[in-house]
């Protein structure tokens, strides 16, 4: 179960790692967000954060001819946010609005209902996944960066007092 010291929360963390254009960036993001989650006590949310990071970092690569980045941090009350910026302005639904109360549910639904897809599933699963996301446009003039902005959030499953998951 992770735990959240007074340290932790005065302190948050953050990682950033660089990947180029090439096809074996998900794999690498994939195993640095291992190693960062294990080390700060989050492995509960290994499963699906690699999941969700990995489809957004392939998207990057497929939808861009540029560099990505993977930031890794942690939000207050134990959440995880996850953010991959690459060079492509075009910001993709679902990242385009806030999730809507139930879009989990309609997105289990449209999985459900278009089970033979080979591709495209990607950000169905962010939807499904995650528990918030969003998007920005960066602007050439912000900080000499553009393209755009990709986030989701994880967050932790409640437990009662005695540690089972509620």
């Amino acid at each position: 179960m992770p735990t959240v010291s007074p340290e932790d929360l005065e302190n948050p963390w953050s990682y950033s790692l660089r990947l180029p254009h090439d096809p074996r960036a998900a794999a690498i993001a994939r195993t640095t967000l291992r190693a960062v989650l294990a080390r700060h006590d989050m492995g509960e949310l290994t499963d699906s954060a690699t999941l969700v990071t990995s489809e957004m970092v392939t998207n990057a690569y497929r939808h861009t001819t540029g560099p990505a980045e993977m930031r890794i941090r942690a939000v207050e009350e134990g959440r995880l946010r996850v953010s991959i910026w690459d060079t492509n302005p075009d910001i993709p639904p679902p990242f385009d609005k806030p999730p809507a109360l139930f879009d989990r549910s309609a997105a289990l639904a449209e999985a459900a209902a278009n089970t033979q897809a080979t591709y495209g599933r990607g950000l169905l699963i962010v939807r499904i996944c995650a528990d918030n996301w969003g998007g920005y446009v960066l602007a050439d003039e912000l900080f000499g960066t553009s393209g755009k902005l990709l986030w989701f959030e994880l967050a932790p499953t409640p437990r009662d007092a005695f540690g089972i998951a509620a």
